[in-house]
């Protein structure tokens, strides 16, 4: 893919998150376009399909929310890259709340947007508890998919902007249960 290409696809995707965190499925394609700087032809270019833009914002907010586990770790002590590994969950089911309905419509069809989400989550939580355990920062008797299950937990009982304080502070309490006890 040509490098303008590229940025418009980035722009574009960026554009959807903002429309279906904030309107879910009513935001209009058009507006996404708009709001994305490109042409509708563009939009339907690299989507033909509302279902293919709300499961290319998906698979590309797991990739982000994954990738971002290597860099925090990079700028942080493991334990910190953990906690704002954490808030950035929280953005990215906020994001994905505004697709629910879009993405249940893609399965009802038949389609897989969510691939191996959980599995590449899995594997992000590994790697900063990895970091957390090496730094003996951590308990290791706790296990990706327990952290996982809490965190959707978390999630799902405090969605919502009204909800973020009481989710920040369930996962600082989440987080404190992972302490190494001598």
């Amino acid at each position: 893919m040509r490098a303008d290409a590229l940025r418009n696809r980035e722009k574009i995707l960026a554009a959807a998150v903002r429309a279906f965190t904030t309107q879910g499925l009513d935001a209009h394609l058009e507006q996404i376009a708009k709001d994305a700087g490109v042409g509708t032809a563009t939009l339907y270019r690299n989507f033909p399909t509302r279902e293919a833009l709300v499961e290319a914002v998906y698979r590309n907010e797991v990739a982000g929310l994954c990738d971002a586990a290597t860099a925090l770790l990079a700028q942080h002590a493991p334990l910190e890259a953990l906690r704002a590994w954490t808030r950035l969950f929280l953005d990215y089911v906020t994001a994905k709340y505004g697709m629910i309905d879009a993405l249940r419509a893609i399965a009802a069809t038949g389609g897989n947007p969510y691939g191996h989400s959980r599995e590449m989550i899995r594997d992000a939580i590994g790697t900063l508890m990895d970091a957390c355990t090496a730094a003996g920062e951590i308990r290791t008797d706790i296990r990706p998919a327990d952290i996982a299950a809490a965190l959707e937990g978390i999630a799902l009982t405090s969605a919502g902007a009204e909800h973020r304080e009481q989710a920040e502070r369930l996962l600082d309490l989440t987080l404190d249960g992972l302490a190494h006890r001598p």
